[in-house]
């Protein structure tokens, strides 16, 4: 049984782009299909990332289902094979089920006192709470 459980865990997490690969899905959901040309050329904007260290990583999330390839003439174009909003949502969750121990009391408060948040900021999360009190 522990065995069962633990290669569904491992299977979702297989499903769970790491930080490199984040960042090659962010480039694709502002912008798609790009080639890897394309996409490098992002990269290298903010970080030293050889070509073909970005090809590899394009290829390995190709095989993990998290991008998308499609033959156009020489060269291929990719796309993201999921979406930014599900994506974030499943690293968050796991995130605060891992750091916080499912509170997201505990993670709110953590975030807030370690960073200085600005009353504009602090209004957005009181409306957000607001609204959340009057659709339950």
């Amino acid at each position: 049984m522990y065995d069962n459980n633990r290669s569904k865990i491992m299977s979702k997490d297989k499903n769970n782009p790491t930080a490199a690969e984040l960042e090659i899905l962010n480039i694709l959901w502002l912008k798609q299909p790009l080639t890897v040309k394309e996409i490098h050329i992002e990269l290298i904007k903010t970080k030293d990332v050889g070509y073909t260290t970005a090809l590899k990583i394009m290829q390995n999330m190709t095989g993990k289902g998290l991008l998308k390839r499609i033959l156009n003439g020489k060269s291929h174009l990719y796309t993201a094979a999921i979406k930014k909003e599900e994506t974030q949502q499943n690293l968050l969750s796991k995130f605060v089920d891992t750091a916080f121990a499912g509170s997201a009391s505990s993670l709110v408060m953590q975030l807030l006192g370690n960073k200085k948040t600005s009353k504009k900021e602090l209004d957005e999360i009181k409306k957000i709470i607001d609204e959340m009190e009057q659709n339950q």
